[in-house]
């Protein structure tokens, strides 16, 4: 099949959907990746333009292709243990000071395909011994949420994945599964997995001691951005933790956190 350009006209189309949709602002820049990603799409529909898929997506006679649409343009680049330091501040300024009888609930809100939901499980399996505790991973895209809850990757993503921990939570692929290594089961069982789009009303999850919601806020809009976290603060308990992307910043979106440590917020 012939290379399809995806018109101006047509790239807006995708564009005030998704803002709508997701309230992810695509920047003019992001063109190129919006016709690399749905270009399969067409050729699997055969179809001559952007303009007809979006046409596609938009009636009730295809409403999967309408959530795979999403599922392609949300997914973002993720790896475990991404920006240690929170992981260092989890260790060395929260958890030792978990209260033993009541359970350690973190949330990661934008989990992708479940790398930092699994960092977090493994971290918290190494420090909360004696202290239940829960993850909960979430995201808009069902594609990723399926891949997180299989929790089964290629062995080039353990390479920022500390050696003890790969082999203490980690099972290597053998024969097929060569080059792949499987999250172990007890510890798959600890975390959740659940569709959330941070733009309409959350689900009932409860309250947590900590919330991570890194590497999203670079695709929301300044209003977008107060409403997300505004909807956020109240599962956040008294006392807890907001962590951002270290690219990130509270200023002007909340000013009902105070900032601990760089991209690192409490709850009063």
């Amino acid at each position: 099949m012939k290379q399809i350009n995806l018109e101006d006209r047509e790239f807006t189309q995708f564009q005030s959907w998704l803002y709508g949709a997701a309230g992810i602002h695509l920047s003019p820049m992001k063109k190129a990746l919006v016709a690399g990603r749905l270009f399969k799409r067409l050729q699997f529909h055969e179809l001559e333009s952007y303009g007809a898929y979006f046409k596609m997506i938009m009636g009730k006679e295809n409403p999967d292709e309408l959530q795979f649409a999403l599922d392609l343009l949300t997914t973002n680049e993720t790896y475990f243990f991404r920006e240690p330091k929170h992981f260092e501040f989890l260790r060395e300024r929260v958890l030792p000071f978990a209260s033993p009888g009541k359970t350690f609930r973190v949330w990661s809100a934008a989990s992708s395909s479940g790398e930092e939901p699994y960092s977090l499980a493994m971290t918290l399996a190494e420090h909360l011994r004696s202290t239940p505790w829960e993850v909960i991973g979430s995201d808009i895209s069902t594609q990723v949420l399926a891949k997180a809850r299989n929790g089964h990757y290629s062995m080039e993503r353990a390479n920022r994945l500390p050696l003890p921990l790969l082999s203490r939570y980690c099972l290597k692929g053998i024969g097929r599964q060569e080059g792949t290594f499987l999250i172990d089961k007890t510890l798959r069982h600890r975390v959740s997995f659940v569709q959330v789009n941070l733009i309409e009303t959350l689900p009932k999850l409860g309250e947590f001691d900590v919330i991570f919601l890194r590497n999203v806020m670079i695709y929301f809009d300044q209003e977008t951005k107060r409403k997300v976290v505004s909807r956020l603060l109240p599962f956040l308990r008294r006392g807890g933790y907001f962590m951002i992307s270290h690219s990130e910043s509270l200023n002007g979106v909340s000013d009902a956190l105070k900032l601990v440590a760089p991209s690192i917020y409490q709850k009063p």
